[in-house]
């Protein structure tokens, strides 16, 4: 039968009133604590919208990808073909004919927002943009981008060209967690390539607030975007925003919701990987009750008064039937916060139990008939 044991972290007797509500003239908006794995605010989240050059974030996870998996060198050079020279908007100023590195290519891609030099890598890794943006569509589903579809490596117009700023901020966050080697291209300020010098559109990475990425965007279609992300001491957030009218607005609701996030929340540690959360019953072991250890550290996002208010539920089958191994999954741990979504976190055996043989298993059965006893 299911069982909700409840460990009590302190909740609050007196309930007090939520901060005041947070609002962006953004049309979408997300922003994740990543040291904590929570979301602090979103707004038309899941709505896919044109993400102009924002979507060159997804070619450079690409091509990190390959580099990380040692099926490319920064020092491999690619083509430039008639295609990508010609290609309008935003340039790093390739010239046809010549061969790139990727080193300076991912620069051009990063810091000047080359739509040039997304091709070029999009061919060279795939032979034609087309199918570079079918490999990216492929990635996405491997990442779990619903609402992502891709049609290109530059972010240019297309009715088929799409992505949430949810999805934006998972391709980030995986791109900041599992490629930190490359992720330093984002911090750049300028880039020069065939004498010209271009700086990077990111107007956070001049305002000292701990900002170190990632990619602006703008269409007509789209209005003034921007991807970015902010480490101050060991806490990091991830934020996008889209939809705004001019250069000036982008910045200022960008630096406001980063200052929010950070002045708001603070990341709070509940439980550490291994610690005893619960004591679970055991049916038939030489054990009446195995341990529940946390599988990982439980960190989460919470407004600074909030955690006298934190409740923590655990939840399985019980009683668990012997024989356990340790480090079997048995139960879920889950934490709920005023106005924070509710985070779960798996909890495993902590240690073994073995199955009672038949004569206990007999007498067992025996106390549980007449005494009611497990």
């Amino acid at each position: 039968m299911p069982r909700l044991l409840l460990a009590c972290l302190l909740i609050g007797l007196l309930v007090r009133p939520a901060a005041a509500a947070f609002d962006t003239a953004a049309e979408e908006a997300i922003l994740i604590d990543l040291t904590a794995g929570t979301v602090l605010f979103e707004k038309g989240a899941d709505r896919p919208i044109p993400p102009a050059s924002m979507s060159k974030i997804m070619t450079a996870y690409m091509v990190f990808k390959r580099l990380k998996a040692g099926d490319l060198s920064l020092d491999d050079t690619f083509p430039v073909s008639e295609k990508a020279w010609r290609k309008g908007g935003s340039k790093m100023f390739v010239e046809v004919g010549d061969r790139v590195a990727v080193r300076d290519l991912l620069r051009g891609v990063i810091v000047q927002s080359g739509n040039d030099a997304s091709i070029v890598l999009a061919e060279g890794i795939a032979g034609s943009e087309a199918a570079f943006a079918d490999l990216m569509n492929r990635e996405a589903e491997e990442l779990g981008l619903s609402n992502s579809n891709f049609a290109n490596a530059t972010g240019w117009p297309d009715p088929d060209h799409r992505m949430s700023v949810r999805d934006l901020a998972t391709v980030a966050s995986v791109l900041i967690q599992d490629y930190p080697e490359y992720y330093g291209f984002y911090s750049e300020t300028e880039f020069t390539w065939h004498e010209i010098t271009q700086s990077n559109r990111n107007p956070l990475l001049y305002r000292n607030i701990g900002a170190d990425g990632l990619k602006t965007g703008h269409t007509e279609e789209a209005g003034y975007c921007l991807t970015a992300s902010a480490l101050r001491g060991d806490r990091r957030l991830v934020m996008v925003v889209a939809g705004l009218e001019n250069v000036r607005q982008r910045a200022e609701e960008s630096e406001r919701l980063l200052e929010w996030g950070f002045r708001e929340f603070t990341a709070q540690r509940l439980f550490e990987t291994g610690e005893v959360v619960e004591q679970a019953e055991v049916w038939l072991g030489e054990s009446d009750s195995v341990p529940l250890v946390m599988a990982e550290e439980a960190v989460m996002a919470l407004r600074r008064n909030d955690r006298d208010d934190v409740v923590v539920t655990v939840s399985y089958e019980g009683p668990i039937p012997a024989p356990i191994a340790a480090g079997d999954r048995l139960a879920t741990l889950t934490v709920e916060a005023p106005d924070m979504p509710s985070r779960s976190f798996p909890l495993l055996a902590g240690e073994a139990v073995d199955k009672l043989g038949p004569v206990g298993r007999l007498i067992a059965g025996v106390k549980h008939l007449i005494l009611g006893e497990l």
